[in-house]
This record gives C-alpha cells, structure tokens and sequence, in this order.
C-alpha cells in the first residue's frame, strides 16, 4: 500500500507546458480507467485546473516512473521533458501536499477558495469512473475535514482572493474608471461567474457574457443584468469591449489576431484589456503582439496575486501547522486501519481453532466422557494449538538470531521479567 500525488503546476511549469498537460473533462473517465489499467495503480484521482493537473494513486509498490511515463505517453510529451516541470511525492508527503492543495496553501492566489471545490469534483469523477476504493476515499474525506478546519479555525479565507479578483484588480490600474468600460467575458463556469461579480461589484454595469451555449450564458448574465451571447457573436462585441476575460474548457483558441486586428480599426485603435485565464488558452499569444492590446495569462497576475499574500502570510502558517497535523493524523489511522486487518484475520484463526476443540469436546461428552476431564482436555488442546504457530516462527527467529523480533514478541504479548507465575516453594 503506497500513495503517491505527482504532477505540474504554476510554480514547476509555464503556461505553454500546462495547458499540453491538462485534461479535459471529457478526457477525465477513461483517463483514470487507462491509468489504472496500464500502471498497476489500484486506485487513482485526477485534478486538472488552470493551474495545475495533478495525479493521485495509491499502488502496491510505489511506481512513480511508470505513472510519469504514462502521464507522458497520454499527453504525446517526452518523457525527459515531463520531468522538467514534475514533482512527486509519497506517503506522508502526498498525503500533506493533498491537503495543502485542498486548503488553497499551494494556489497561485494564497487561499483561494476555489481549489476546494475542483478536488471535490475530481473526487466526484473517480467515483464515477470507478477509480476510488477506500483508501483514496479515506484519504479525500480527510483531505476535505482538513481544508473545512483551515478555514474555519484561521484568517486565510476572509476577503477571498481569487485569480478572477487578480484579474479585476489588474483591469483597476487601468481603468481609472471601470464603471465606463465594457467587459465582454468568454465562458460560463465558476471563474467567469466570479470575474462577473467582481466587476459589477466595482460599478461596471455594461457586461456580455458569451458562451457555447446561449442557455448558460443566460442564466448567469440574469444575476447580473448583463446581455448574453454565443461565442459566434464575439467578433461583433470586440469592437464595443475594453475588457475581455476569458476562461473556458475549449481545446482550441477563441479569439484570433484577425478578429482583434479588425475590432482595433473599429475602434479606432482605442486599448482593449485582456486577460486569458483558461489553460489551454482561449487567446491566441499573437494577439499581445497588437498595438493597443494588453494581453495577460494567469501566469502574469503573480504580481497583483504577491500584494494580497501579504496579509494572509500569519493565517497561512496557522493553516500550515493544521495541515501538517491533519495529514500526521491520517497517517496515524491508516496504520490503525493495516493492524486491524492482522487482528481480524488472528482472530479469525483463533476461532476456527475454537470451534475445532468444543466440538471435539462436544462429541466426547455426547459419548459420556468425564466434564471435568473434557474441560481439561479442550483448555490444554487450545492452549497448544493457539501456541503452536508463534512457538515454531519464534524458535526459527531465534535460531536466525532475530533477537529483534524476539524483543517485539514479547513487547506484542506483554511478557515483562518476573511476569511469569511461578508455584509456591
């Protein structure tokens, strides 16, 4: 039984290699199914945002290399180039770096909120793919108390900040007045919904939110009296938009440098504002070599982000010292957990052997045999077949000098000097 957490994120990879890495919702199920099959991993999760993708497996024998190179086969990358950006980590260090993940300590945005809920939904996934067994599954609901107590019992949730409040922060140095601008934003999901609240928050009232579908695009542009639209539309808003921020799930780039190109003229060359926070990216890279263009990627928001974890740096070390206790505590269980297999199955045993000696006693009172001799006759058959397997492994220890295991039997059965009863002289 081993655990194992790997993967890249913000810190070990740039953009260009994590959006080469990341997977898609789509991809997810029969991903972990492959993973499992082709690696020997008995149980496996995937989390996969803008800011990491990360593996969670838990194996017989701990096989680091094979899940990399799988990791690597599947995204079509060389292996040497994978490790470049990968970490790995094992047991008690998966364990607390699972935690630290869950409580936003290893986000971009120190805290963010958002991260919990993406592990929730991997977690959700695996069970759907049926890739999580109890391990795992211990190891998430613990994972989930740890985060819960993190924010709960310390500072670092208040004020949330979060990637979509970076990027609204970023728009306010500007814009010296958001309230006249327009923002168009691409996508629906819970980035986008949060870039919404921020702006309206911050006296934009002209938003449009275009999406896939019109229908979620809809839904979410209600709460904030904004005008939906499909993402066929967009051409038509660039040229009424000073900002854009976009983040969806698409394989391929929405918006081109052609499109940009011709909103510019329209525009008569007035800046436009950018922010892509999708990986992979939703904005062509061309597009930042534009005139009047100010494009930006998650990965340049670490200066607006490095403002805000001033004040969270004393909640995070509480945050740090709980988590090193969720995850020394987990450990502690699981160990539990391996002990009471070893007792059910002694115990197990010891019954059967048990049942083996009443029924022997049994049948020689069904035939009229003495009570008192047969009581003596099942304590001593007991006693000598509950003793016979520890004597004979005990005997081969010691002939092979395992005074060790010698010391652990009789630390395991209480045996202490002058312990034995000895008959009155």
């Amino acid at each position: 039984m081993a655990f194992l957490a790997l993967g890249i994120n913000h810190k070990t990879a740039s953009v260009d290699v994590r959006e080469r890495v990341a997977f898609t919702p789509e991809q997810l199920v029969d991903a972990l199914q492959q993973l499992c099959r082709l690696t020997a991993s008995r149980e496996a999760a995937i989390l996969s945002t803008c800011n990491r993708s990360e593996l969670y497996i838990e194996q017989d024998h701990l096989a680091a290399d094979t899940v990399l190179q799988w990791l690597a086969d599947y995204h079509q990358l060389s292996l040497d180039e994978l490790r470049a950006s990968a970490y790995v980590h094992e047991e008690h260090d998966a364990v607390r770096h699972m935690m630290r993940v869950a409580s936003g300590l290893d986000s971009l945005v120190l805290g963010e909120p958002q991260i919990l809920g993406q592990m929730k939904s991997a977690y959700a996934v695996a069970r759907e793919a049926g890739t999580v067994g109890p391990l795992l599954g211990r190891l998430f609901q613990a994972t989930f108390s740890a985060a819960k107590q993190v924010r709960t019992d310390t500072a670092i949730g208040e004020n949330p900040v979060s990637v979509a409040f970076a990027a609204v922060s970023l728009a306010k140095q500007i814009f010296s007045d958001l309230g006249r601008s327009q923002a168009l934003l691409i996508g629906a999901g819970e980035t986008i919904t949060l870039v919404a609240r921020h702006l309206h928050e911050q006296g934009v009232r002209r938003i449009v939110v275009a999406n896939r579908t019109l229908e979620r695009a809809s839904i979410l542009a209600e709460q904030f009296g904004a005008h939906a639209v499909l993402l066929s539309d967009i051409p038509q808003e660039l040229a009424n938009s000073d900002i854009v921020i976009s983040s969806t799930a698409s394989q391929l780039p929405i918006l081109g440098k052609g499109a940009v190109e011709s909103a510019l003229k329209q525009r008569r060359h007035k800046p436009i504002f950018m922010v892509d926070i999708a990986v992979p990216r939703d904005i062509e890279p061309q597009v930042g070599e534009l005139d009047d263009v100010y494009l930006y990627t998650v990965d340049d928001l670490h200066e607006v982000v490095a403002e805000n974890l001033k004040s969270r740096q004393g909640a995070a070390q509480a945050a740090e010292e709980l988590v090193s206790a969720g995850a020394d505590d987990f450990m502690v269980r699981l160990r539990e957990l391996a002990a009471v297999d070893v007792l059910k199955a002694y115990r197990q045993q010891s019954e059967r052997l048990r049942d083996e000696e009443l029924q022997k006693a049994l049948r020689l009172l069904g035939n009229g045999g003495n009570p008192e001799d047969v009581l003596m006759q099942l304590a001593r058959g007991l006693t000598n077949k509950l003793l016979h397997a520890p004597s004979v492994q005990l005997k081969k220890l010691s002939a092979e000098g395992r005074l060790d295991a010698l010391a652990m039997a009789q630390e395991l059965f209480a045996l202490h000097e002058g312990s034995t009863d000895k008959s009155p002289q």
